[in-house]
């Protein structure tokens, strides 16, 4: 045997202080993933209504994100995802995304704050899309918790909580509630600096719900009046015509169709055709 004695680790290298952290492995640096030219990027592929290069662009950042560990990164990327894959009509991957961004936020701590009332917005978005209002009702209740207690009256991020909850609603066919709601939305749209679209949009869901509660029939004056004042606010002085305007064309056109106006329907289909094509 040898009679070299064996070094033990602490014969060759200088004390450490207990409480210096140096002598433990560190995790590697967060890199953070330019978050605003992201979103800028992203608004560019949808204003083109290119939503297969706008899902590439989320996913290639989605992982750059996880490979950075940049948790607040991929918590924007994931409610984007969602909203892209709700649009897209891909539930499984919606869903999944929502998931996964309520779980960053409950890790980030950020439940109570504004961002975590919009991730309970766009995950009870995602919810009603696919036909689970009673889950939208329960994210919504919390978003609305969180914005009317933080976000000024007129900020629209109100309104659209408020439009969206009434849409669940609907669905349940609390028509009352529904109504008290879309009244809230076009209070606050009307105070936003550009609530114009937004108050469309709300006019049009109105003259859904006045139809699934009475009738086609009985609904009639309520519903024309909706659509009246949906198709002036849509051509009204000052609404900028760019991608979002493009985007809430198409998005209105088919009820103004559903209800006869096929004339309007078409206009708002070919504003937004020119839209994009110049974009």
């Amino acid at each position: 045997m040898s009679d070299i004695p064996k070094l033990d680790r602490n014969d060759y290298t200088d004390p450490q202080c207990p409480f210096c952290t140096d002598q433990y492995q560190k995790e590697p640096p967060v890199r953070a993933i330019p978050t605003s030219r992201v979103i800028s990027k992203l608004e560019e592929h949808l204003g083109r209504n290119d939503y297969a290069a706008a899902e590439r662009h989320l996913k290639y950042w989605l992982a750059e994100a996880k490979n950075g560990r940049d948790r607040r990164g991929e918590f924007t990327l994931r409610n984007e995802l969602m909203g892209l894959y709700r649009k897209l009509g891909r539930r499984e991957e919606a869903l999944d995304n929502a998931h996964a961004a309520l779980d960053l936020m409950r890790e980030l701590g950020i439940g109570e704050t504004t961002a975590g009332g919009t991730a309970y917005v766009n995950a009870a978005t995602v919810c009603k899309a696919f036909g689970m209002p009673k889950e939208a009702m329960e994210y919504f209740g919390r978003a609305r918790e969180i914005y009317e207690k933080l976000l000024p009256p007129d900020d629209g991020r109100l309104g659209g909580l408020y439009n969206n909850t009434a849409l669940a609603l609907v669905d349940l066919a609390r028509y009352d509630e529904a109504f008290e709601c879309y009244r809230k939305a076009l209070a606050v749209m009307e105070r936003t600096e550009g609530g114009a679209l937004e108050q469309a949009i709300t006019y049009l869901n109105m003259a859904n719900a006045y139809e699934l509660r009475d009738g086609l029939e009985d609904a009639s004056d309520d519903v024309e009046s909706c659509l009246d004042t949906a198709q002036e606010l849509l051509d009204s002085d000052g609404v900028p015509h760019n991608g979002y305007y493009a985007f809430v064309c198409e998005k209105c056109a088919p009820t103004f169709k559903y209800y006869g106006r096929f004339a309007f329907a078409r206009e708002l289909a070919d504003r937004a055709e020119k839209i994009y094509a110049r974009s």
